[in-house]
């Protein structure tokens, strides 16, 4: 157990860190902002494509691992789209973040770090794997479930059209391509740019985490109520069991994925908080302050969670 809360306290040690760094000032919300587009632009892209280039075609494609990914986020998706609408009363768009809440883990500014301290040896392709279901699939959905909600006369065509856009503009969509493309394709990289781009990949580690605990500093809680604990619930708890239930379900299909740690990787990756551009994506639509507030809650909450999840895996 010690050696478990020495790991999660080494990823919350610099959470600590880039929470007092803004909250005493000593670095500005939009000097924050310059370090979260520095991440999602170009150490994270970075990370992704080493990830998918240095891999061989039979670890990019792997059934079960991307299958048992996607049939548990979806389940959480649909199952928190429809809890919240049933049971807490709420509007198309306020269903759509409470389920986006629930279902899309940061797999990127949390998950990667934590796994390169338990799981080092499958980190790089349990985060390209991730990325492939959350990128491609689980986020162009909720983008849809949001625009849906806010236009419904929006017809499908230029619906498809706004939402190819945004996906395919994406630096992280772009690098999983071209890491694909050198991948398959056998292509070599100049020393120059191989070693430059792994420089670049390996300070997300350390700036992601910073700028996750930047991110809650700003955040104040107003109002905890059934629905913030239902989608901080969904998404430490529910997420990781519906991953672990769709690695089973792949299984029974013959798809099974041969190494355990990559399963346990997967289930490591879905007991992180919501993605870090949750509250950020939630203001477009006008849901920042539920967003925001469990966002804040799951990030606090997780330390219990997580630590709790290595111990028994």
């Amino acid at each position: 157990m010690t050696t478990v809360l020495s790991t999660t306290g080494t990823i919350f040690f610099i959470i600590a860190i880039g929470y007092l760094a803004v909250d005493r000032k000593v670095f500005s919300r939009e000097a924050l902002q310059v370090l979260g587009k520095y991440v999602v632009n170009l150490s994270l892209p970075a990370l992704i494509f080493r990830a998918l280039s240095g891999r061989g075609l039979s670890e990019i494609s792997n059934v079960g691992y991307l299958g048992g990914y996607l049939l548990g986020s979806l389940t959480v998706l649909i199952v928190g789209y429809f809890l919240s609408r049933t049971f807490w009363k709420t509007s198309p768009i306020s269903s759509t973040f409470d389920a986006t809440g629930m279902a899309c883990a940061n797999s990127g500014f949390v998950g990667y770090p934590l796994l390169v301290m338990v799981l080092p040896s499958i980190a790089p392709t349990a985060l390209a794997l991730n990325m492939v279901v959350e990128n491609l699939v689980i986020i162009p959905l909720v983008l849809i479930l949001a625009e849906r909600a806010t236009a419904p006369t929006m017809n499908g065509r230029s619906l498809a059209k706004l939402i190819f856009h945004r996906v395919s503009a994406n630096p992280i969509v772009l690098a999983m391509v071209a890491g694909i493309a050198v991948a398959v394709l056998d292509l070599p990289i100049p020393a120059f740019a191989s070693n430059g781009i792994d420089l670049i990949a390996q300070s997300s580690i350390a700036v992601s985490l910073f700028v996750i605990g930047g991110t809650v500093a700003g955040i104040s809680i107003k109002s905890v109520g059934k629905r913030v604990f239902g989608v901080v619930f969904g998404k430490l708890v529910f997420l990781p069991i519906a991953v672990w239930v769709g690695f089973s379900i792949m299984a029974l299909l013959g798809a099974g994925v041969d190494d355990p740690n990559l399963q346990k990787a997967a289930i490591i990756m879905a007991a992180t908080p919501a993605m870090s551009i949750y509250p950020v994506l939630a203001q477009r639509y006008g849901q920042e302050e539920q967003a925001a507030t469990a966002m804040l809650l799951m990030t606090a909450m997780s330390f219990f969670t997580i630590s709790g999840l290595l111990y028994l895996l």
